[in-house]
C-alpha cells in the first residue's frame, strides 16, 4: 500500500514516515499543500494522511482541490483542532477520517488500516462519466442506448480512466497501474490499448474522449 503523508513538522514527519515504513506501507512525504496535490494528482496513492495547517494551501484547501478534481482516494486528517466544528469542517471537506494532535502511534495505525478497509470494502458497480457507464460487474461500457463489452487490459485502463476523470496520467504510470511494476511487457501495449479504446468510444458515440497531452499522458474528459 502507498501513503502520501504531508507534513510540515520535520521532525513528525520523520517519525511518522518511519513508523509507517515500518509497519509495512510505501510513503512519500511532502511539506506544504501544493507538493501534496501534485503528488496525490499522480494516481498511485492508495491512502492520504495530511496535516491541517500546513504552508502554501492548508489541509482543508488541498482537500477541496483534490476532491473538485475527482480524486476518491480516502484521506486521514491530522490537526492539533479538536473541536466539534472543526471536526465537521474536515469531514465536509471530504475527509474520511480525523486524528486530533498529539496522537498515540498505535491510534494512527489503526486509523489508517480501518480508513484502506473502508477504501478495499467500497467498490461500487456502475461508474459514470459524462455520457458514459461502466459496469464493473459485467464490463460493459455503455453510452446511451449502446453498449459493448471491453476485456482483458483493455476494460483495466478504461476502469482507471472513469474512476478518476480527468486526471491527468503518463503512460508509465498506466503501465504500472495495469500492466504492474513488475511486468515484461513493452510501453507500447500502453498506447495500443488506448487506441482500441478511442475505436470502442467512436462506436458507441460518445462526447467523451481520451485526450492526449503532449509528452505527459492521457485522460479522460469530456469533449469540448
Amino acid at each position: 500500500m502507498r501513503l502520501l503523508f504531508a507534513e510540515d513538522d520535520g521532525d513528525l514527519s520523520n517519525a511518522v514516515k518511519a513508523l509507517l515504513e515500518r509497519s509495512g506501507y510505501t510513503v512519500d512525504a511532502v511539506d506544504n499543500g501544493t507538493g501534496a496535490i501534485d503528488y496525490a494528482l499522480s494516481g498511485v496513492y492508495d491512502g492520504l494522511i495530511l496535516d491541517w495547517m500546513m504552508p502554501e494551501k492548508d489541509g482543508i484547501e488541498v482537500l477541496h482541490e483534490l476532491r473538485r478534481r475527482g480524486v476518491s482516494v480516502p484521506c486521514l486528517l491530522l490537526t492539533a483542532r479538536d473541536a466539534v466544528e472543526d471536526r465537521v469542517v474536515g469531514l465536509d471537506a471530504g475527509a474520511d477520517d480525523y486524528l486530533p494532535k498529539p496522537f498515540d502511534a498505535a491510534e494512527l495505525l489503526a486509523r489508517v488500516r480501518a480508513m484502506l478497509r473502508r477504501r478495499d470494502s467500497y467498490v461500487p458497480d456502475v461508474v459514470r462519466f459524462g455520457d458514459l457507464t461502466l459496469d464493473k460487474g459485467s464490463c460493459e461500457l455503455s453510452c446511451g442506448d449502446r453498449s459493448l463489452r471491453l476485456t482483458g487490459k483493455t476494460y483495466q485502463l478504461m476502469e482507471v480512466f472513469m474512476e478518476n476523470p480527468r486526471m491527468l496520467f503518463s503512460v508509465q504510470q498506466l503501465m504500472d497501474r495495469v500492466w504492474g511494476w513488475d511486468s515484461e511487457a513493452e510501453i507500447n501495449v500502453v498506447w495500443v490499448n488506448i487506441s482500441q479504446l478511442r475505436k470502442r468510444l467512436a462506436e458507441l458515440h460518445s462526447s467523451v474522449e481520451l485526450r492526449a497531452h503532449r509528452g505527459t499522458g492521457y485522460s479522460l474528459e469530456l469533449m469540448a
